[in-house]
């Protein structure tokens, strides 16, 4: 019984080294999402949205989209955040912004990147 029972795991053993050994594939990771450096609540991002719309002097638009964490386009020119935004919206004080496709970019000044997004569209 004993040699029996020695032959049948011999035999499993030498199968298993027979069969080809197939590569472990990683399994392809889901596409990320854009991540908010800011985390702005949805009525601070009203706030900022009717206190910018309204601002008409020396438009900053432009036709680029970028994408939260993209580089700011070269030749646009953001604008400090209005006063009154960055009473309501500590957070962005320090922050610049421009208008493009029909969007509020918000561009943080320490690595000159887009840090958020605002629809001009509610």
């Amino acid at each position: 019984m004993r040699q029996a029972s020695i032959a049948v795991l011999v035999a499993m053993l030498l199968s298993c080294a027979a069969t080809p050994m197939l590569a472990q594939v990683p399994a392809p990771e889901p596409p990320v999402a854009p991540v908010h450096k800011l985390n702005l609540t949805a009525e601070q991002r009203y706030t900022i949205r009717e206190i910018i719309k309204d601002v008409k002097d020396k438009p900053t638009s432009s036709s680029a989209a970028p994408a939260v964490g993209d580089p700011s386009p070269q030749g646009i020119e953001a604008r400090p955040i209005p006063s009154e935004v960055a009473a309501k919206v500590p957070q962005v004080k320090s922050h610049k912004f421009f208008v493009a496709k029909d969007q509020i970019v918000i561009v943080d000044p320490k690595d000159n990147t887009v840090a958020e997004l605002i629809s001009l569209s509610p």
